[in-house]
């Protein structure tokens, strides 16, 4: 059988303060508090490191902008909008 000894005085209260809060044992409520924390731990995203700039640098080379090519958006694209076709109206005729 495993066992833990909390020998700090403060650690040992807080655990008896939140496992009274809780309604559960002292060993309940140290063993929710290591599962969130190993929770939060292992979802944790790593912080930025470094400038600004090499963080920029990082993120655009993960996320490129899409071909300035592939996108042309001409007069077909912007009628296509509104539902326009390429004649200009009846009163233009």
């Amino acid at each position: 059988m495993a066992s833990l000894f909390i020998k700090d005085t403060g650690t040992a209260a807080l655990a008896t303060e939140i496992a009274e809060q809780l309604g559960t044992t002292k060993t309940e409520a140290v063993r929710r508090g290591l599962q969130c924390l190993a929770h939060h731990k292992a979802t944790e995203q790593a912080a930025p490191t470094g400038s600004t700039v090499d963080w920029l640098r990082d993120y655009r080379a993960r996320h490129p902008l899409p071909d300035r090519e592939a996108l042309k958006l001409g007069k077909a694209f912007f009628d296509s909008l509104s539902d326009e076709e390429d004649d200009l109206g009846p009163w233009l005729r």
